[in-house]
């Protein structure tokens, strides 16, 4: 969706700043025209030939030309741009566009801006952290700004990543998202994914082995058609891919009964919700506070019904609502999902199955079909980001 585009590159003195080559080959690849403006110090990093070379057009530094006093007009690269791009941005030029300090052909540019600003900053993690680029980052995202971060921000200590500019692929892919035909724009959109853990002392629990790939394959894709996304994750080791995470609201839950709190709590505001998270259907009935210890030859449970997030979200349903599940089976499939759509009032059921192998749990692959009141549609096998656009596609015919 870059194809024709004009997109003006911001360059800043960062060490990153390397990467806008990438960039630059990323964006020219995908069919739009570069111009670059890169700061004083940004040309300490990397030279204007190099950029220049890849564009094939003259890089902008400075208001007038060095040799013939010709004026470059940051009023007319605004109207011209249908984006701007600062990447790398320091906390530096952050600084400078949250307050409107106009010293350089880079923020000169930006306040002239007519089209929409994506910024990616760079910079170590202690400057990332201090309260002052926080409030910056802040102050531009109400400005209407688009702040692209690291994607893996979501590991160990939720810092791991942060401050680091983001991957070049991953910059341009906001940038074509935001240019895609969006047939979701509006629309909110609540998904639940992963597993449950239910506790049975302090170190064990009661699971199972979803690795929550297909719920954050179906909120990265509600998202790239402009959705707005409310994700409940259960507990997974996996992250947004989607750059532009400001689109994906997340809610980590552990237990069944959290996501049921949150799913409900949620629902009400929502346009669609997709249940794709596989929800522990019993508890134990009652959670040890130390951690058992072996004794004899054998451990019983006692265990007690969950709360039915599907069958209440179907009884809150209200005219307009569309309600997706998903239906994991190992025998008699079809049967017993039909009874799931009628019994939970769903609008469509994803249905698949174990029987599969290499798809369902851990897998980077699906098969399913798609089951309604009127008749069902199967699909091939396929990566789990294209099933998602498969199951996105019949939500979207539905509104």
């Amino acid at each position: 969706m870059l194809k024709g585009k004009k997109i003006v590159l911001g360059i800043t003195g960062s060490i990153a700043a390397y990467k806008a080559c990438l960039i630059i080959r990323c964006l020219v690849k995908a069919g739009a025209e570069v111009q670059v403006v890169i700061t004083p110090a940004g040309k300490e990093f990397i030279t204007p030939i190099t950029l220049s070379a890849l564009t094939q057009k003259p890089v902008i530094s400075d208001f007038f030309s060095q040799r013939d006093g010709t004026w470059h007009s940051h009023v007319a690269l605004g109207l011209w741009a249908d984006a701007m791009l600062v990447a790398p941005c320091t906390a530096s030029t952050l600084g400078k566009m949250a307050n409107g300090i106009a010293d350089n052909m880079l923020i000169t540019t930006y306040l002239s801006m007519k089209a929409p600003v994506f910024i990616a900053p760079a910079m170590d993690l202690d400057m990332y952290q201090h309260p002052t680029t926080q409030q910056n980052m802040e102050r531009l995202r109400s400005f209407g700004n688009h702040i692209i971060e690291p994607a893996s921000g979501f590991l160990a200590s939720g810092l791991e990543g942060k401050g680091r500019m983001e991957e070049p692929e991953r910059i341009v892919a906001c940038l074509d998202m935001f240019f895609e035909q969006k047939d979701l724009q509006g629309k909110r959109i609540m998904i639940t994914a992963g597993p449950t853990y239910e506790k049975i002392d302090p170190v064990r629990f009661v699971g199972n082995y979803s690795s929550g790939k297909m719920g954050f394959a179906l909120a990265e894709e509600c998202a790239r058609r402009g959705a707005t996304v409310t994700l409940v994750a259960g507990p997974v080791n996996v992250g947004l891919s989607v750059p532009c995470a400001e689109m994906v609201q997340r809610i980590d839950v552990e237990s069944c009964q959290e996501m049921y709190d949150a799913a409900t709590k949620a629902f009400p505001s929502q346009d669609a919700a997709i249940l794709c998270a596989a929800v522990a259907d019993f508890r134990p009935e009652h959670v040890a506070e130390q951690k058992i210890k072996r004794e004899g030859d054998e451990l019983l449970l006692r265990l007690q019904p969950n709360p039915d997030i599907a069958a209440q979200l179907g009884k809150m349903k209200r005219d307009g609502q569309l309600l997706v599940g998903f239906a994991l089976e190992t025998n008699d499939e079809q049967a017993n999902a039909h009874k799931k759509l009628e019994k939970k009032n769903l609008d469509f059921i994803v249905l698949n199955s174990l029987q599969n192998k290499g798809t369902c749990f851990r897998s980077d692959e699906n098969q399913i079909s798609i089951i309604d009141r009127d008749g069902q549609q199967d699909y091939d096998r396929k990566p789990k980001q294209e099933v998602a656009s498969d199951i996105i596609d019949a939500l979207a015919r539905r509104f």
